[in-house]
């Protein structure tokens, strides 16, 4: 399957999210700088996830609202097949 386009901005979110909590040797040089670029993607898939709002399907607006982005990522990734 392949992921909607309507989701593309949201799954860059969720990739760039997880390249920065993976960057360990950022995190060792430049602690703050590295929180501060995980509170900016955060705060940029809350504005994504409010953007959808009411579009979003049940299970990704669940995976999205508890937090669970690997999930959401995993669910768009299949094409919304749970």
């Amino acid at each position: 399957m392949t992921a909607d386009p309507t989701y593309l901005p949201l799954m860059d979110l969720l990739q760039h999210r997880s390249a920065v909590i993976a960057d360990h040797a950022w995190r060792d040089r430049d602690a703050a700088a590295h929180l501060r670029a995980l509170q900016e993607v955060s705060e940029a898939l809350v504005a994504e996830h409010h953007r959808l709002g009411a579009n979003l399907p049940p299970r990704l607006k669940h995976y999205l609202t508890q937090c669970s982005y690997a999930k959401a990522a995993a669910w768009i990734e299949s094409g919304g097949v749970d």
